[in-house]
C-alpha cells in the first residue's frame, strides 16, 4: 500500500492495522536537541482514547506510547523518532459475521477492488484506530514549534444542534471529554447522543481549529500553499468531508468589500487587519493572524441498525444482503476526532516551519 508518508522535511509515516500487533510511526527530519519525554506524548494521546466514558467507543485500549530511539537523555539527536503503541483489546470476531459483506460507508469495497485483498478486522489499515500514532507524532510536531504558537480545536455542533459561539470558552472546552466550548449546550449534546446510542444509529459533527502565534510568511504562493498543505492534511482524517479556510463558503453571499480583510498601520507602526476572512492565510502564505479552519465529519458509519449492501459472493461475483454492524463504535466520531485535527496541524505547521527555515534562513 503506498502513500503512508507525508510532509517535505519534517516526515511522518504510520504502520499498522486496526486489529494488528501495534500501531506505530517514524518521524524524520526532527531538530536535535528538543526536550521529549514519553509522558508528554502519552497526555495528548489520552485525549484521544476510547472508552473514557459513554459517548465514545467502548474499546479499552490502554494506548501506551514506547519511544523506540531518536531520544537519548531526554532530547531529540536528530535521528528518526520511532514510536509504537500496542493493540491489547481487538475482538476480531464481532466482524467475523460480515467479512464477506461490505460496510456501507466504509472503505471495505474500494479497497477490495483496489488491492484484491482486505482486512476485514475493523477495516484494517483504513481505520480511525491509526489516527493514534498522529496525535502522537502531533505532540513532536508542537515542539518544533515552540510555545508561542498554540494550535487547539473544539466542537462547534453535534448533529443539528450547534453552540453559541458567543459563549465560547477555550478552557471548557479543554477540559470537557466532549470537547465542548458552551457549558449550556453540553447536556443537550449528552442527551442527543444518548438518544443516538439508544436508536442504534450516529451523528455527524462539526470542528472549529485555530492556531495562534504563528508569523507571517510561512508558505509558498504555488505548489505549497499553506492552506493547501493543511486542507489536504485535514481531509487525510477519517470521516471528515469538507475543510473551510477563514469564512469559507461564507464568501460567496459577500461582494468584494465585505470580504476584503482591509488593513492600517498601527501604533507601532506593525499592519493592522480590520478583518480575517481569508483564515490568515493569503496567496498560500500566513499573514501573522490566527489561522482559523472548520471541519466537517460525518455520522460514523458503523450502526447497528440494518443496510442494504453487497457482498463477495466465494466464486468471484457479488451478492445483495443486509448488514448489521456489531462491535464498539463511536455514536459521533468528530469528538475524538479534536486531537487528531489539532495534532495534523501542528505537523504541516512543523514542516512549514522548517522549509521556511530552509529558504529564507
Amino acid at each position: 500500500m503506498s502513500f503512508n508518508t507525508f510532509g517535505r522535511v519534517l516526515r511522518f509515516t504510520s504502520w499498522g492495522e486496526s486489529h494488528g500487533v501495534s500501531m506505530g510511526c517514524i518521524l524524520d527530519g526532527i531538530p536535535p536537541q528538543l526536550s521529549l519525554c514519553q509522558e508528554e506524548i502519552q497526555r495528548d494521546v489520552n485525549r484521544r482514547r476510547s472508552g473514557l466514558s459513554r459517548f465514545t467507543s467502548q474499546r479499552k485500549e490502554t494506548d501506551q506510547v514506547r519511544i523506540l530511539s531518536g531520544v537519548f537523555e531526554g532530547k531529540t539527536t536528530g535521528s528518526p523518532v520511532a514510536l509504537q503503541i500496542l493493540n491489547v483489546d481487538a475482538k476480531s470476531k464481532d466482524y467475523a459475521e460480515i467479512a464477506q459483506l461490505y460496510r456501507p460507508g466504509h472503505a471495505d469495497y474500494v479497497t477490495q477492488q483496489k488491492y484484491g485483498i482486505r482486512d476485514w478486522r475493523g477495516g484494517g489499515r483504513s481505520s480511525a484506530r491509526e489516527t493514534v500514532m498522529r496525535v502522537a507524532a502531533g505532540v513532536i510536531a508542537k515542539k518544533i514549534l515552540g510555545e508561542k504558537i498554540v494550535v487547539r480545536a473544539g466542537v462547534s455542533q453535534i448533529g443539528s444542534l450547534a453552540v453559541d459561539c458567543e459563549r465560547w470558552d477555550w478552557t471548557h472546552c479543554s477540559h470537557d471529554n466532549l470537547f465542548c466550548p458552551d457549558r449550556k449546550t453540553l447536556p443537550r449534546w449528552q442527551a442527543l447522543l444518548d438518544q443516538a446510542r439508544k436508536e442504534g444509529t450516529s451523528l455527524g459533527g462539526r470542528i472549529e481549529a485555530q492556531a495562534r502565534g504563528v508569523p507571517a510568511g510561512w508558505g509558498a504562493p504555488l505548489y505549497a500553499k499553506l492552506d493547501a498543505d493543511l486542507a489536504a492534511a485535514l481531509m487525510g482524517i477519517n470521516a471528515v468531508k469538507g475543510v473551510e479556510v477563514g469564512a469559507g463558503f461564507a464568501v460567496v453571499s459577500r461582494d468584494g468589500k465585505q470580504n476584503a480583510d482591509e488593513m492600517e498601520t498601527s501604533d507601532s507602526g506593525a499592519p493592522n487587519f480590520l478583518a480575517n476572512n481569508a483564515g490568515g492565510i493569503l496567496g498560500g502564505i500566513s499573514t501573522g493572524q490566527d489561522l482559523k479552519l472548520s471541519l466537517a465529519i460525518k455520522p460514523t458509519s458503523s450502526i447497528r441498525l440494518p443496510l442494504r449492501t453487497i457482498g463477495a459472493d466465494g466464486k468471484g461475483g457479488l451478492k445483495g444482503g443486509v448488514i448489521e454492524t456489531k462491535g464498539r463504535h463511536d455514536p459521533c466520531v468528530a469528538i475524538r476526532a479534536v486531537p487528531v485535527v489539532e495534532a495534523m496541524i501542528a505537523l504541516v505547521l512543523a514542516d512549514h516551519k522548517l522549509l521556511h527555515r530552509a529558504q529564507c534562513g
